[in-house]
């Protein structure tokens, strides 16, 4: 089977636009209280806060949503190719997701704590339970998986709302460590303090279900086909996930930060399909042939551009590196990004010239256990 170009450049889009929220956190050594809910520095107190808060309208959890989406629509590729090769469904799809737990566990040790691939093998594993199952089951699935996920958020926006000024407890030591602290000391004081960096990926992991449980939803339903039912399905997205993203995604304007966290989880991934039905139709007028050309490029070697994104990343701005970050001023931090965007576009481009796949991606094909097929079934590659 041919690869879908459109998630090659969605995913492209996914894994820079993930990079636009985390080089804040790289840039500001950890310290949460400067990229969310700085309410000493609300966005209009100066033009560096109203870059960032921008900026973050712009990427704060939208891409990370499409990456999420894409993951469950690749896993329904997957699970197709299981069903016309004859092989049984989840079978070797779980050690798929053993490898993700294994790769997202030395990225979170080694490289960034805020890693969102350990909460993706865990999901993974959960939803390969449920894909196979009816479309019914599936969407009673997502309305419970959301309902929870809503719940939760609404509740901790509403204790932020009542706690008012609050902030993150101890940022101060983590900035330090980050600023001259040893690659090897920042390494393990992510290993022990690992409870308190994966309280999140275990927050998120309702979230994660309901849009691997959509992804797989929109591929089984035509959205990602390039004919002209796709595309109509898309354009219907992209009005409605405008529609409603905007305005939603506006509340990061409320003063003191107390709509961030309601923003990141729950405004966010409604923009996300707006964004989605956006750079299709960029593909499908033709613009920027180039430029989608790249992001595709990327998205090919997707794991093996995070992966690499946030080693640079981390060179850049911690103390055992270049040690630029701290306080430095938005647009230094938006050139930075471009840079390793920049950077990202060319390694990709020189690496698919010779070889097929990503490093990783290839280290990935080398560990995995292909299947063996039923006598008289064909086969044929959907790597994604």
């Amino acid at each position: 089977m041919k690869r879908i170009a459109l998630l090659d450049i969605l995913r492209g889009f996914a894994i820079i636009g993930t990079l636009g929220t985390n080089i804040w956190i790289f840039a500001y050594l950890g310290d949460l209280n400067l990229v969310f809910g700085n309410a000493l520095e609300p966005w209009w107190s100066s033009g560096d806060r109203l870059v960032q808060t921008i900026m973050l309208i712009l990427v704060n959890g939208k891409f990370l949503g499409m990456l999420t989406l894409l993951f469950g629509a690749g896993m329904e590729l997957k699970r197709q190719k299981a069903a016309r090769e004859g092989y049984a469904w989840p079978g070797v799809y779980i050690w798929s997701c053993a490898l993700l737990l294994l790769d997202g566990l030395l990225h979170y040790i080694f490289v960034m704590e805020y890693d969102v691939l350990m909460s993706y093998a865990i999901t993974g594993i959960i939803v390969s339970l449920i894909i196979h199952r009816s479309k019914r089951f599936m969407l009673t699935m997502m309305v419970i998986a959301g309902s929870i996920h809503v719940i939760g958020v609404t509740g901790i926006t509403a204790l932020l709302a009542f706690e008012s000024g609050s902030s993150f407890n101890g940022m101060d030591a983590i900035t330090h460590l980050y600023a001259s602290g040893t690659w090897w000391e920042q390494a393990m004081f992510r290993l022990n303090n690992f409870g308190f960096f994966r309280a999140e990926s275990i927050a998120i992991i309702p979230l994660n279900v309901f849009l691997f449980l959509l992804g797989a939803l929109l591929m089984r339903t035509g959205v990602f086909s390039n004919d002209e039912s796709g595309r109509r399905k898309r354009r219907k997205l992209m009005i409605t996930g405008l529609a409603a993203g905007i305005p939603l995604n506006l509340l990061l304007l409320v003063p003191g930060g107390v709509m961030d966290i309601w923003v990141r989880y729950i405004s966010a991934p409604v923009l996300t399909l707006g964004y989605l039905g956006i750079i299709a139709y960029g593909l499908e007028k033709g613009l920027f042939p180039k430029l989608f050309q790249r992001f595709g490029e990327i998205g090919k070697m997707a794991l093996s551009c995070y992966i690499v994104q946030n080693i640079i990343a981390s060179a850049l701005f911690y103390g055992w590196g270049l040690g630029l970050g701290g306080r430095p001023s938005s647009l230094f931090i938006l050139l930075m990004w471009l840079g390793i965007c920049l950077l990202l576009m060319l390694f990709s481009h020189l690496w698919l010239r010779k070889y097929p796949l990503g490093p990783v991606e290839w280290l990935w094909r080398r560990l995995s256990i292909s299947p063996s097929p039923r006598p008289g079934s064909t086969s044929q590659d959907t790597t994604l």
